[in-house]
């Protein structure tokens, strides 16, 4: 886990669709539903943060879905804009910004990491009201809005 300052760090969430569902993870240490992601190291941009992370919370390799850029100068690399920035606090004295992604899978195969999270479930929008603990307002929104704009 990088953090890059001891106020704010950088991370990116990835909402994966699927057939109607996106994919969750009871979180171990925080006890909440949450999308997959974490923090963006030192050593990556935000994309390739992304798929590490959708790959080693779930062993799905996913693409994520948004638009790159065209690029044609040297050293320049467009990467797939998040659809959604957010910034949220962590404690008192820290912050982080999200960068957040609709994905769809890949390949590989669902497994639970389950040194990080309780469960691994694919959620129907439905679903959303029925998980235990609760789900809070602002990632259901996400859910729901990733469902709509994936699927159509």
């Amino acid at each position: 886990m990088a953090h890059i300052h001891e106020k704010i760090d950088f991370t990116a969430a990835i909402f994966v669709v699927n057939q109607g569902k996106v994919l969750l993870i009871h979180h171990r240490n925080l006890n909440k539903w949450l999308p997959l992601g974490g923090h963006i190291e030192l050593d990556e941009d935000p994309e390739t943060a992304a798929l590490r992370e959708a790959k080693e919370e779930s062993g799905l390799e996913v693409e994520l879905l948004g638009e790159r850029p065209p690029t044609t100068e040297p050293g320049t690399r467009a990467l797939i804009a998040p659809r959604f920035l957010d910034i949220h606090r962590i404690t008192e004295t820290h912050e982080h910004i999200g960068m957040i992604y609709w994905a769809r899978p890949k390949n590989g195969t669902l497994r639970l990491s389950a040194s990080e999270h309780h469960d691994i479930r694919w959620c129907s929008a439905a679903d959303l009201d029925h998980l235990e603990p609760p789900m809070t307002d602002a990632v259901k929104w996400y859910c729901r809005a990733a469902l709509r704009e994936v699927v159509g």
